[in-house]
């Protein structure tokens, strides 16, 4: 983006040339510490054994001041570090409990979880209660009970698409809204799913399921994006908590798909104890079964119809960030030239987010399905469908395990994303494929302690691994004004490898650090230029093998992009002084700095390090100011000359 031209000045080249003025004022700026040395070097250029030693000692700095900043809220209240609210560790960094700013996504995507997975905790409790239907078959159509999985992912896939659409073409907050009312109206037509027949029970559940799941398949790129839109940091800086956070944020949203599952399955085994008399063995009452189905749906329809309020009253601001790239960019409705542009730049990178999703649902539906095989295996003979709950209690315990795990490790910078997609898929290969060739063999009694570890594993490095990168990744990599459809894509083509593992059955991580780096280059792409783009965000260390080998990595130069984000910050410091030289002075802001100032702190009187031009409260910092002032020659207008 070439110096912008304004009749308030231009640059100086008496006075721009003064390199040590220049690092003085912009260094902290555009070479935080948390990414470069003190030479001024990127740490991805620095040499192996200098990387592990400059990547160790930022995380122990950050280490050691999130664990000073829990004790100082432990020591004014013991519990607000873990407590869900903005003032307590939710609104600062997240370092113990898995929650968000964005704790409200955080609940639908806890409830959303919860629904989907339950359809497979109910199915062992309706083969006992109803055999002629759901076992034997006698009397339901063989069909539409297995079109109960494919109408729930056909849902799923729909959504996805359609709601990504959606995000990018009339806005987050009417994605987010939509998906609420959807979601809420599935779970009530859940709830009160009947029929004359059993038969006509189990086709208002299936299409009950297809409607529930067009919401939720929208979740996944609005949840998704909206997070990851929430970060801090704008314009040509990117904010400390972005560098050094930003998966962490997402997948913190992400991994309470894992608590709603836990909670679905605790509930489940507490209301089939209420109504079946205080015992889970068989045989089960039609009035059990009716009574623990239909209240384990109409618990989250109520935090849903919540959801539909908050995201219709209390969530005005969500999608601000592409409504500012729309009016950058003077595009109204769906930006079909961003859509063109991100085919032809970032196809490689959609193609791999899309075939790695695909992968990673093949592999974790497939483990859902496999689930009732894994059951008969280490407990034969059983009838009742407590033990199998039971058993998947401890499932998803383990899984919850691996998806805190992956949240603390997604950021690291020598591992995160791309060893984490790695060293997931292998381990869950050698996992599936061990009992595969051996599968008689680990189903002997004394075998069976290593197929119950190879299972649970399985589990566990599927969420510490690919289940977490591929939600992560396929919102990271695109550009704001296609993201949503970008990942709704992706998720659809990775709910086909569900598709495919149920009707059988019955990789990338290119981690651009700097998310404010992605939009910096897209603004090149639009405008035809990306080679005149030399930043970070074509470092080879963040681009994949395909990217490149077409060359992409070419245009990095580190000198030529400091000098470069000078001149860009000159053009906005000169726009923006120019419009505030031209409001009247009634409508100038009064208290900008101070409120400002508030917010950069971190509650205990200490400055923030994101503070400057980290958020758009701020006006410009005085140091910059001063130095463009100075570096600046006043223009004569011609019209008044």
């Amino acid at each position: 983006m070439e110096l912008q031209q304004h009749s308030t000045g231009s640059l100086d080249p008496r006075l721009a040339d003064d390199d040590d003025d220049r690092k003085a004022v912009f260094d902290s700026l555009l070479r935080p510490h948390d990414s470069y040395d003190e030479h001024g070097v990127y740490w991805a250029d620095m040499g192996l054994f200098q990387r592990v030693a400059f990547v160790s000692k930022i995380d122990r700095q950050e280490a050691a001041r999130e664990w000073g900043m829990v004790s100082r809220m432990f020591k004014r209240n013991p519990l607000s570090p873990v407590v869900l609210g903005r003032d307590g560790l939710v609104g600062s960094n997240n370092v113990l409990a898995g929650f968000e700013e964005a704790s409200v996504i955080d609940v639908e995507t806890n409830d959303a979880s919860y629904v989907l997975f339950s359809i497979g905790n109910l199915k062992p409790l309706f083969q006992k209660t109803w055999p002629a239907c759901w076992k034997g078959m006698k009397v339901c159509n063989p069909t539409w009970l297995a079109a109960i999985e494919y109408l729930e992912i056909c849902g799923i896939i729909v959504g996805q698409i359609f709601v990504g659409v959606i995000g990018d073409w009339v806005g987050r907050r009417w994605g987010l809204i939509q998906d609420a009312v959807i979601m809420f109206l599935g779970l009530l037509m859940l709830t009160a799913s009947w029929g004359v027949t059993l038969n006509g029970w189990v086709i208002c559940y299936a299409w009950s399921l297809f409607v529930y799941g067009v919401g939720v398949g929208g979740e996944y790129p609005m949840t998704a994006t909206s997070v990851l839109e929430n970060a801090k940091g704008f314009g040509q800086v990117s904010s400390k908590e972005d560098r050094l956070h930003r998966g962490r944020n997402v997948t913190s949203a992400f991994l309470m798909q894992g608590w709603g599952q836990l909670l679905n399955q605790a509930l489940l085994i507490i209301l089939l104890l209420i109504f079946h008399h205080g015992n889970g063995d068989p045989p089960y009452s039609t009035g059990s079964a009716q009574w623990t189905f239909r209240i384990s749906f109409a618990i989250p329809a109520v935090g849903t119809l919540w959801l539909v309020y908050y995201r219709a009253y209390k969530m005005r601001a969500a999608g601000s960030q592409l409504s500012a790239a729309k009016r950058k960019a003077s595009v109204t409705g769906y930006d079909l030239q961003s859509l063109k542009l991100t085919c032809t730049y970032y196809g490689p990178r959609l193609f791999a987010t899309a075939g790695t999703w695909f992968a990673n649902d093949f592999f974790f539906y497939g483990n859902r399905l496999f689930q009732e095989e894994f059951i008969r295996v280490i407990s034969p003979g059983n009838q009742s469908v407590m033990e199998g709950w039971l058993y998947n209690l401890i499932n998803v315990g383990v899984s919850l395990v691996g998806y805190y795990l992956a949240s603390l490790l997604i950021d690291h910078k020598l591992y995160g994303r791309r060893w984490m997609q790695i060293v997931g898929f292998l381990c869950d290969f050698i996992l599936f494929v061990i009992p595969a060739f051996h599968f008689h063999y680990y189903r002997q009694r004394s075998h069976v302690a290593s197929f119950q570890a190879m299972y649970f594993l399985s589990s566990f490095f599927n969420q510490f691994g690919p289940n977490t990168v591929t939600f992560l990744v396929a919102a990271e990599v695109f550009p704001t004004p296609i993201r949503a459809t970008a990942h709704g894509v992706s998720a659809a083509v990775g709910k086909l490898g569900a598709l495919a593992a149920a009707v059988l059955y019955n990789y990338i991580s290119t981690p651009t650090k700097f998310l404010v780096e992605q939009e910096r280059r897209w603004c090149f792409i639009r405008r035809g230029r990306p080679r005149d783009y030399h930043g970070v965000a074509v470092h080879p260390k963040h681009l994949s093998v395909w990217e490149r080998f077409r060359g992409q990595a070419v245009s990095y130069d580190p000198d030529l992009d400091y000098r470069q984000r000078i001149d860009e910050m000159r053009g906005r410091w000169l726009a923006s002084t120019a419009s505030l030289r031209n409001q009247p002075p009634q409508e100038q802001p009064q208290e900008k700095r101070s409120d400002a100032a508030e917010k950069a702190s971190d509650g205990d009187g200490k400055a923030n390090d994101d503070a400057g031009v980290g958020s758009p409260d701020l006006d410009w910092p005085a140091e910059v100011s001063s130095y463009f002032e100075r570096t600046t020659r006043p223009s004569v207008d011609p019209r008044l000359s």
